[in-house]
C-alpha cells in the first residue's frame, strides 16, 4: 500500500494508523507551507488485500545491549503554560514514559499503551470488529521493556524521543528499549491533543484536538514540542523531584530524536535549548528549515531514498555545522524507522519493500551508534561508510 502521499494545506488528515496513528509523513515533494502526511493505517490497506479475522498478537523484538529495559510513565505538567491546542483544559500535560538501563529478572512485563490510548486508535482508525484487533491485545503487545524494574547503578545520558504527527509516544517504543539496553535513560514524550490519545495524570485520555484541522500550521508544531521537550529536561535535571530515579540522568549529556514532525522538532529543540547536544530526524521534513549557524552540535538524518528530493534536506544539510551524517535506506517507508510496519505485518498487513524487522533493526543500530558517538564519546566504524552488514544504508554525504 502507498505509504507517502502529498495532500494540500486544505485537505483532510488521513486517519490515523492502527497502533501508532497517522504519522506526520511528510512526502517527499513537501515545502514548509504545505501539510502532507503520510498514511499508514490498516483501515486504509487496499482493496485487494483481505482483512485478518485472526486474533492480533504483537511483538517488538528484543533490546540487544548488556542491560534489561525499564519502565515507568510519569505525568508533568506545565503551571506556567496554558495547553496550546486546547488551552480550556488548563495548563500542558504531559505524559512521559521513562525507559531506563535495569537488572534483568526485575520488575513485571510493561503494556504498549494503555487500553484508553489503543481504544482510541482503534475508533480514529475505524478499524471493524472482525479485524481481530482489540483495545487488548494492543495494549498488550510485547515491549520487552518491564514497569519498574531495578535500576542499574550508575550515570547516563539522557535520550528524549519524539513521535510523529499523529502517532502516540509507543510508536517510537522498540527504539526506547533498545537504547536503555546500551546505557541510555530515555523520555518518550506524549504529544498530548497532537494523536489518538495519551492517558494523563487525571486519568484522562483526550482525542486528538488539531489532527483534522485544515488550518493547522506545522510550524506551531515544532514550536510547541520544542517547549514541550525543554518543560521535560528541566522537570528531569533540576531538583531530581519529578521522577524518582532522575539520579541516574546525566545532565550534562542530553540528545533528541524523532520520526517525522518529531525529527523537525528535534531541530527547533536544539536551536532554543543549547542543553540539548545531538539531534536525529527520522524521515521528517524539516519545518521550518534552520538557518546556518543556528545548530552547530551533531545531527543525523535518516530517511527514505526520497528524501533526496525533499528540498528541506538538502537546505537543512547545507545549514548544519557540526558533525553530520546523512543515511538513505533503500527499500524504506515512511513508518519504517518506528515500530508500525513490524506490526502491521504481524497483522497480516502488506508492508514495503524493506524488511520490517530489517527497518527497525537498521534504526536501532545507527541511531544508538550515532549517541554512542556524540554523547559517549564511543567511536563507533558504522558511522564511517557503507557496511556490508547493511547494505540497505547509503551515505549520502
Amino acid at each position: 500500500m502507498k505509504r507517502n502521499r502529498h495532500i494540500s494545506a486544505v485537505a483532510v488528515l488521513a486517519l490515523a494508523a492502527l497502533v501508532t496513528g497517522t504519522g506526520a509523513g511528510f512526502a517527499a515533494t513537501a515545502t514548509p507551507s504545505a501539510t502532507p502526511v503520510a498514511t499508514h493505517a490498516f483501515a486504509t490497506a487496499p482493496a485487494t488485500a483481505t482483512a485478518p479475522t485472526r486474533s492480533f498478537h504483537g511483538a517488538l523484538p528484543a533490546p540487544t545491549g548488556p542491560y534489561a529495559a525499564g519502565e515507568e510513565v510519569i505525568h508533568l505538567t506545565d503551571t506556567n503554560r496554558p495547553d496550546p491546542w486546547v488551552p480550556s483544559s488548563g495548563p500542558r500535560q504531559l505524559t512521559v514514559t521513562m525507559v531506563y538501563p535495569a537488572v534483568a529478572g526485575t520488575g513485571t512485563p510493561a503494556p504498549y499503551m494503555t487500553l484508553a490510548e489503543a481504544a482510541g486508535h482503534i475508533q480514529r482508525a475505524k478499524i471493524p470488529e472482525s479485524s481481530g484487533i482489540t483495545p487488548q491485545n494492543v495494549s498488550s503487545i510485547t515491549t520487552h521493556a518491564f514497569d519498574r524494574a531495578r535500576p542499574q547503578r550508575g550515570k547516563y545520558p539522557l535520550v528524549l524521543l519524539s513521535p510523529g504527527f499523529g502517532d502516540q509516544r509507543s510508536a517510537l517504543t522498540s527504539l526506547a528499549t533498545e537504547l536503555a539496553s546500551h546505557g541510555y535513560v530515555v523520555a518518550l514524550v506524549g504529544p498530548t491533543h497532537e494523536d489518538g490519545g495519551e492517558t494523563l495524570g487525571n486519568g484522562e485520555t483526550p482525542p486528538c484536538a488539531i489532527c483534522d484541522d485544515p488550518t493547522r500550521d506545522m510550524k506551531t508544531v515544532t514550536a510547541s514540542r520544542a517547549l514541550d521537550m525543554s518543560f521535560v529536561i528541566d522537570q528531569l535535571t533540576h531538583g531530581n523531584t519529578a521522577w524518582r530515579l532522575a539520579h541516574l540522568i546525566n545532565k550534562h549529556e542530553i540528545g533528541m530524536a524523532g520520526h517525522s514532525i518529531g525529527g523537525a522538532s528535534a531541530v527547533t529543540t536544539m536551536i532554543a535549548d543549547p542543553r540539548v547536544w545531538a539531534g536525529v530526524n527520522m524521515d521528517g521534513s524539516f519545518i521550518p528549515v534552520p538557518m546556518p549557524g543556528q545548530i552547530n552540535r551533531p545531527f543525523l538524518m535518516l530517511g527514505e531514498t526520497e528524501r533526496g528530493h525533499d528540498d528541506t534536506w538538502g537546505r537543512t544539510w547545507d545549514a548544519l555545522g557540526g558533525y553530520k551524517k546523512w543515511l538513505a535506506v533503500i527499500g524504506a517507508n515512511h513508518p519504517s524507522f518506528t515500530d508500525m510496519d513490524l506490526l502491521e505485518e504481524q497483522a497480516g498487513y502488506p508492508t514495503p519493500p524493506l524488511d520490517p524487522e530489517r527497518g527497525i533493526v537498521i534504526t536501532r543500530e545507527y541511531v544508538t551508534a550515532f549517541f554512542d558517538q556524540t554523547l559517549k564519546g564511543i567511536h563507533s566504524p558504522l558511522l564511517d561508510g557503507p557496511s556490508p552488514n547493511n547494505p540497505e544504508v547509503l551515505f549520502q554525504h
